[in-house]
C-alpha cells in the first residue's frame, strides 16, 4: 500500500474507534433475541438503539421501529459479551517485550501502578475480541507478583484509552501461590506472602484515611506528603474498590478467604482451579468468582482445574463468571465465546454459560447496570450470531458498541 493509501485506511481505523460522536440509530433485529434480563428469550424480537442507549427491546409484532431507522438482523442476537478478566491492551500479540505492559517485576508489591497508563487500544488483540463480540473487557495487570496492579473496565473501541475507558481503577490485583514467589528475595514462601499483605492492609487501616479525611482539595495536598501504594491499599479497606485474588491452590483460596473475613474487605476471587474441593467455604463466604477460562492447561498450579468446574459452581449456587485471562504465548488472549461454549459441552447449562460471559460477569465486575444483558436504558452493545452462540460451527455476524456498527465481518 503506498503512503496516500496508508493515511487514508489510518483515518479510516480512527474514525471506526472513535464512537464517543458517532453513535447511530439503529434497530437489531433476531429470530431470537436473548436479552439475558427480565425478558428472557424474544422469538422474532427487535432492540432498538437511540443515541447510544437502548430505547426500546420486544416483540417484533408490539415493538415500534422509528421510521427511516437502519434496521440490521440476524438469527440470534445478544448482549455484547463481558469478558470478567483479561490482559488485553497490556498484553500485546506480537509476544515482544516492548509490547508486554502486564507485569513490572522491579518490585513484589505495586498496587498502585494503573492499567490506564498501559492500556494500547489499537493492539490487534482488541479488534480481534471486538470482532468476536466482546464488547466489554476487565483488564488490567497480570501474575507474576503479590500485587500487581490495578485493573480497569474498556469498551473494544476507542482512538485513546481515554475514549475506550469505562472505569478506572475497578480492582486491585494481588496473586497468591507458586508464581508470585521469589525465592531469593520476598516474598518467599506462602506465609511471608500473607505476611505482606496484611502488613500492607494493616498500615493503610490505621493510617491510609488521613488525606481522605483531610478538609484540603486532593489536588492541594503536597505530594511529596502522598504514598501511592497506601492509597490503593487504604482505597480497599474503605470499600471502594475490591481486591481481586488470583488463587488456584486450596489453601491459597483458603488464604484469601482469611483476610477477606480479617478486615472486612471485598475479595473476588480469581482463577480458583481449586474451587470444587471448598464449595461449602465459598458458599457460605459470599465471595464471587472469576473462574479460570475453561480449557486453561492443567499443570502446575492448574493442575486441578477442570473443564466441569463451572457447572459445579452454578450448582452450589456461587456465582462465578469465565474470563479470558492471562496467556503467556501467543495468542496471548483467549475469547470467552469459546470458553463458555465448551464450559456449555461440559455441563453448564446454555443459559447459564452465556451470563457468564454477559449478565454475570458484569455483575461481578460492577457493570450490571450499563452492560451485560438487553434492557431499556443500557448501552446500546449487541453481538449479532448466524445460529447458537455457544456452538462451535457458529459465527459472529455483526457487532454493536455504543450504538455503533464496528464489525460487520463474518468471524
Amino acid at each position: 500500500m503506498n503512503t496516500v493509501g496508508k493515511l487514508i485506511a489510518g483515518a479510516f481505523t480512527a474514525a471506526l474507534l472513535s464512537t464517543s460522536a458517532m453513535a447511530q440509530d439503529i434497530a437489531v433485529r433476531g429470530a431470537q433475541v436473548w436479552t439475558m434480563g427480565p425478558q428472557g428469550v424474544i422469538e422474532n424480537g427487535v432492540v432498538v438503539i437511540e443515541d447510544g442507549n437502548i430505547t426500546a427491546v420486544g416483540p417484533v409484532a408490539s415493538t415500534a421501529i422509528p421510521e427511516g431507522m437502519r434496521v440490521m438482523e440476524a438469527s440470534v442476537v445478544t448482549p455484547g459479551l463481558v469478558d470478567a478478566h483479561s490482559t488485553v491492551g497490556l498484553t500485546g500479540y506480537l509476544n515482544q517485550p516492548d509490547d508486554q505492559d502486564q507485569l513490572d517485576n522491579s518490585a513484589p508489591v505495586q498496587p498502585h501502578l494503573r492499567a490506564i497508563d498501559a492500556y494500547n487500544p489499537h493492539d490487534r488483540l482488541v479488534q480481534w475480541l471486538r470482532e468476536l463480540g466482546i464488547t466489554t473487557v476487565h483488564t488490567g495487570h497480570g501474575p507474576g507478583a503479590l500485587v500487581s496492579g490495578q485493573t480497569m473496565v474498556v469498551k473494544t473501541v476507542g482512538n485513546t484509552v481515554d475514549a475506550a475507558l469505562v472505569e478506572d481503577g475497578t480492582m486491585v490485583v494481588a496473586n497468591l501461590g507458586s508464581w508470585a514467589l521469589d525465592r531469593e528475595s520476598a516474598p518467599g514462601t506462602r506465609a511471608k506472602q500473607i505476611a505482606m499483605l496484611r502488613q500492607a492492609l494493616l498500615r493503610a487501616q490505621q493510617g491510609g484515611e488521613s488525606a481522605e479525611d483531610d478538609d484540603e482539595d486532593e489536588d492541594a495536598v503536597d505530594s511529596a506528603s502522598r504514598d501511592l501504594v497506601n492509597e490503593a491499599f487504604a482505597s480497599v479497606v474503605r470499600g471502594e474498590r475490591p481486591l481481586l485474588v488470583t488463587a488456584n491452590r486450596a489453601q491459597d483460596i483458603m488464604s484469601a478467604l482469611r483476610l477477606a473475613d480479617e478486615f472486612g474487605i471485598e475479595v473476588i476471587i480469581d482463577g480458583a482451579a481449586d474451587a470444587h474441593m471448598l464449595l461449602d467455604e465459598l458458599r457460605e463466604s459470599g465471595v464471587s468468582v472469576i473462574l479460570h477460562p475453561t480449557m486453561a492447561r492443567n499443570s502446575g498450579e492448574m493442575e486441578n482445574a477442570s473443564f466441569t468446574t463451572a457447572a459445579t459452581l452454578a450448582e452450589a449456587g456461587i456465582p462465578f463468571a469465565l474470563q479470558s485471562g492471562y496467556e503467556a504465548y501467543v495468542p496471548k488472549s483467549r475469547v470467552v465465546l469459546w470458553e463458555a461454549g465448551f464450559a456449555a459441552g461440559h455441563g453448564l447449562a446454555p443459559e447459564d454459560a452465556l451470563a457468564s460471559v454477559t449478565i454475570d460477569a458484569a455483575r461481578i465486575i460492577g457493570m450490571d447496570e450499563r452492560v451485560g444483558s438487553l434492557e431499556v436504558g443500557k448501552d446500546g452493545d449487541i453481538a449479532m450470531f448466524n445460529g447458537d452462540p455457544l456452538e462451535y460451527v457458529t459465527h459472529v455476524t455483526g457487532v454493536v458498541i455504543d450504538g455503533y456498527v464496528v464489525s460487520e465481518a463474518t468471524r
